[in-house]
């Protein structure tokens, strides 16, 4: 039986490690300046929600090993996008779309990955308790919107950092390639 290939799989991790990683420079960006421009911040918030997106559509439809991390993604890549290209449109006006939304979205991914993380206990993945400690912390950051524009864009660059570190620690300990993965015999 021939192997099946893993280049979806690769951009997919690879892709998702990028895109936390900018995440967390965004995130700790906002701590460091929070008055920011708002324009800046929605031009960011749009392109980074069409570009996260469309790596987690590119995971679910990936295949990888154990289908934990990517799981949800094809709902919530879609999701990701959609909002993404409604905050392109409006950047200006979006601070408080960006901060409602964007809690929405860490919240609801923060629930996935705590139920990742409980199935990976199940796999045997040692590091499922990680994952499951960054998704508390990400989403209880995530429930406190403000009404100040400065205090809001800190809380967001302290989710942002949050769930960029969370995405990471799921994309490298809960996608696992290899190289002679074979190919499934019924989808």
């Amino acid at each position: 039986m021939n192997s099946r290939s893993v280049v979806s799989i690769r951009i997919a991790k690879y892709g998702y490690i990028v895109m936390s990683v900018l995440f967390c420079i965004a995130g700790i960006l906002m701590l460091l300046k929070p008055d920011l421009s708002v324009n800046a911040i929605g031009l960011f918030a749009g392109l980074s929600m069409i570009g996260f997106g469309a790596i987690k559509l590119i995971g679910y439809f990936s295949k990888d090993l154990f289908r934990l991390a990517f799981q949800y993604d094809l709902q919530f890549g879609a999701l990701l996008v959609i909002l993404g290209v409604i905050t392109l449109f409006n950047p200006g006006d979006i601070m408080s779309f960006v901060c409602v939304t964007g809690g929405i979205c860490i919240i609801a991914g923060c629930l996935f990955k705590v139920g990742i993380s409980l199935e990976a206990k199940t796999f045997g993945i040692d590091e499922w308790w990680i994952t499951t400690v960054l998704a508390a912390f990400a989403g209880t950051v995530g429930l406190r919107p403000s009404e100040v524009m400065k205090t809001m864009v800190i809380i967001l660059g302290i989710a942002m950092l949050a769930d960029g570190l969370l995405n990471i620690c799921v994309a490298l300990s809960m996608v696992k390639i290899i190289k002679n993965q074979k190919p499934e015999l019924a989808e």
